[in-house]
């Protein structure tokens, strides 16, 4: 360690146990931007992108780090949330491996670890969620930190949210100890669904300029769906670019590590809440002054549970002992690109994510991604992988894309809603869509033996439940989100309207059969 890393580890620890402004200041800023539901690996300038802009995210990876191989191990919002704050795989949390239950007790989360060493912490937009982190985990607040929501503006669109969230975070930057450093989680709700239909054309996008992917049908439907999701995409960059000025007025730019990314991939079929390296490859850029050397492009396999033990790090903290992500920083100090730690394998997976299959079962998943593969195994392939038909699948969120691939059936319908075989394998380097399984070509037998060997040795590693053979533990979570999508609810409506068919026959028969009665009396007299 070089003499000077000695002097601010030193001066660190005097800080945080003395509270001394001055010593305390030498920790960096932290600003976590994080989008929601936003295909960033493939749907941004940085990575090669021409049909939707993100000036600010390009500038972000421009004058910092951008990162080729960044992953989520659960694509879905609130798992994958819970990853971040507590720096643990989604398996390794309990309740909170699933979407819309509970934050699970007896975790701590980075704002909550970071505040105590002396930081202000703040939150705008969306934190943790969907679901209840009162009821176990007993937060007051949410689990991201307090909230400063207060200032609107006027999207460009109607799906867009009113949420101001530079104003928030200027105003959480007035009200702040200026002595202290702050950690700041700005939550995009952008470009979650619903959309402003068309919004796309109306605001001058060209059909012709979308790039389809290979797991849809090219129409014009889903190119308007696609081009009214990148004016969200677009609308949550020009956000980036408010904070990033904020900070210049501040004098806080070259004092801050800016993290840029989001939870998984695009609200569309095959996408979200899948296992498909759409859904939880994600985009990455970091800035940090002076200390990331510029215009540099990491090939690491990083997740977000990394995060966490990163700002511990850069606050002079030792990890967290639940922590099983590993740091970013000796990465981030790094004058390299490609592989600096030679970090060349992840893994992902999922348990229940929306309900919709009878009892609220999920469909279990785990996977693991090298360099040149993906390996997916399924472990209750006899069940519908986004949810039953009947519930219209209730694990894929609404909208014309969907709609078009059930009207069309045939090839991309059994793509992105129909049953799996119990193995999946994926060849990246030939096939980065996904849209080829392998998994039963004899050529590809040793690989997928290789693979899954491998994973379930580090799932096993992990305490994975489900690697253990105790994935019932899973099944019994509960929901507390709505009941609209559930299975029961489905029942329900579709008993009452033949119980009211029948009700209505019945009615309707009644006065044939008085006139009957009544022909029949007078025969008799």
């Amino acid at each position: 360690m070089k003499l000077i890393d000695h002097l601010l580890a030193a001066l660190v620890v005097l800080a945080v146990f003395t509270g001394t402004p001055a010593l305390a200041a030498a920790r960096p800023n932290v600003l976590f931007i994080i989008f929601d539901d936003w295909n960033g690996s493939t749907h941004a300038g940085a990575y090669g992108c021409t049909w939707i802009k993100t000036p600010n995210f390009d500038r972000v990876a421009r004058e910092g780090v951008l990162f080729k191989n960044a992953f989520t191990s659960n694509p879905k919002c609130s798992p994958c949330r819970a990853s971040i704050l507590t720096g643990r795989n989604t398996w390794q949390l309990n309740e909170a491996v699933s979407h819309g239950g509970y934050f699970p007790a007896g975790f701590a989360v980075y704002p909550d670890l970071l505040e105590k060493s002396g930081y202000t912490i703040g939150l705008t937009g969306k934190g943790w969620g969907p679901g209840d982190f009162k009821t176990l985990a007993k937060f007051t607040r949410n689990p991201a930190g307090p909230s400063f929501d207060a200032l609107k503006q006027q999207p460009i669109a109607t799906g867009i949210n009113g949420n101001d969230y530079p104003g928030n975070f200027g105003e959480f930057l007035k009200q702040r100890d200026k002595s202290r450093p702050f950690s700041f989680w700005m939550g995009l709700f952008e470009p979650h669904r619903a959309y402003e239909w068309n919004s796309g054309v109306r605001l001058g996008k060209k059909l012709e300029d979308v790039k389809v992917p290979k797991f849809f049908p090219d129409t014009e439907i889903v190119r308007r769906d696609l081009l009214d999701y990148s004016v969200e995409v677009e609308w949550g960059d020009a956000q980036i670019g408010r904070a990033l000025k904020l900070l210049e007025d501040s004098g806080e730019l070259e004092n801050t590590l800016i993290i840029v990314t989001s939870d998984h991939g695009m609200p569309f079929p095959f996408v979200k809440g899948q296992i498909h390296e759409d859904a939880f490859h994600l985009p990455l850029a970091m800035r940090w002054g002076r200390v990331i050397k510029p215009g540099r492009v990491v090939e690491d396999f990083v997740n977000v549970r990394d995060f966490a033990p990163t700002y511990l790090e850069l606050a002079g903290l030792k990890p967290h002992a639940q922590m099983t992500g590993k740091s970013l920083v000796n990465i981030l100090r790094s004058e390299k690109s490609g592989f600096i730690e030679n970090r060349d394998v992840m893994l992902a997976g999922k348990e229940r994510h929306d309900i919709g299959r009878p009892n609220d079962l999920g469909y279990p998943v785990r996977a693991i991604r090298t360099k040149d593969f993906l390996y997916v195994h399924n472990f209750h392939p006899e069940r519908w992988p986004a949810g039953n038909p009947e519930t219209d699948f209730g694990n894929c969120d609404p909208g014309p894309t969907k709609e078009v691939i059930k009207l069309l059936g045939g090839h991309f319908y059994e793509l992105c809603f129909g049953k799996r075989l119990p193995d999946e394998l994926y060849d990246l380097r030939r096939d980065p869509e996904c849209v080829n399984n392998l998994a039963h070509d004899l050529a590809h037998k040793e690989t997928v033996e290789n693979l899954r060997y491998q994973m379930m040795n580090i799932l096993k590693e992990e305490g994975d439940p489900r690697a253990l053979g105790k994935g019932d533990d899973f099944e019994a979570l509960k929901y507390v989100g709505g009941r609209t999508k559930g299975y029961e609810t489905w029942l329900k409506a579709q008993e009452a309207e033949k119980l009211g068919e029948l009700q209505k026959k019945l009615e309707t028969g009644t006065p044939k059969r008085e006139r009957n009665e009544k022909r029949k009396k007078g025969k008799a007299e």
